[in-house]
């Protein structure tokens, strides 16, 4: 069968190796949003495809028989088309939604709805670090008095958009020991994060949780109607039985 799917996350990297041993012929598709990304066992292309009615026509063309949504949980403009444009077609589609966090008894958690409402949270002159990446950077600009440090995978190729900020760079996984040391020496006093779910991007909650430091937790929008599993090998499962 032939398969795309849609990665950006580490369900995706376990998806493309699951499938590259599985007898489907796949195809892992990247938005780009990481410069060089990682090398996978399947075949890969990197960028968008410019539209619902672009998708719609790649997917006849390669004669793609089902996808396997692997997007990030707050991806959801490229979800809602994709699932829009496999029910068109026709086509069999699974989204792979990991479980969102859940605040332990020694989280300070903050919780809200859009990346604008932290500063309603933050206090002046705090140092925040913002672990919610630079596409939505822009909507941190009423954070103006206060030290903004965001972190990011690829060497930035602008300007921090903002006087009162800058960027770091970093590759992760990091594991708790390392998130602890590098907030003590920035002098973080506030985390920024938008709930993603996943054991290996929860360090930084727990290296925050261990220093006392509050975090501004953006929520998750709200799930579409698409089919979900919470896992690889829940979607592995979906596909193998199609």
């Amino acid at each position: 069968m032939k398969v795309l799917l849609l990665g950006g996350t580490g369900e995706g990297r376990d998806l493309a190796h699951l499938l590259a041993d599985s007898g489907h012929e796949a195809t892992l598709s990247m938005a780009g949003a990481t410069r060089n990304p990682a090398q996978m066992p399947i075949p890969m292309r990197v960028g968008g495809f410019g539209g619902a009615e672009p998708f719609a026509q790649w997917l006849v063309a390669h004669q793609i028989a089902a996808i396997i949504d692997a997007t990030h949980p707050f991806a959801t403009r490229i979800s809602a088309r994709s699932a829009a444009v496999a029910a068109a077609l026709g086509l069999p589609y699974m989204q792979v939604l990991r479980p969102a966090w859940e605040a332990g008894t020694t989280d300070t958690w903050h919780h809200i709805a859009v990346e604008e409402g932290a500063a309603a949270l933050i206090p002046d002159s705090a140092t925040v670090f913002l672990a919610t990446g630079r596409q939505t950077l822009h909507r941190f600009a009423d954070l103006q008095t206060r030290t903004l440090i965001c972190r990011q995978i690829d060497p930035p190729d602008r300007p921090f958009p903002f006087p009162n900020g800058r960027f770091l760079v970093g590759r992760p996984p990091f594991s708790v020991e390392e998130e602890l040391a590098l907030f003590a020496e920035l002098g973080v006093d506030w985390l920024v994060v938008k709930n993603a779910g996943g054991a290996a991007s929860r360090t930084k909650l727990d290296a925050a949780a261990r220093l006392g430091l509050p975090v501004a937790m953006i929520d998750r929008p709200a799930p579409s109607d698409a089919p979900t599993v919470a896992t690889s090998t829940e979607a592995m499962r979906w596909l193998n039985a199609l």
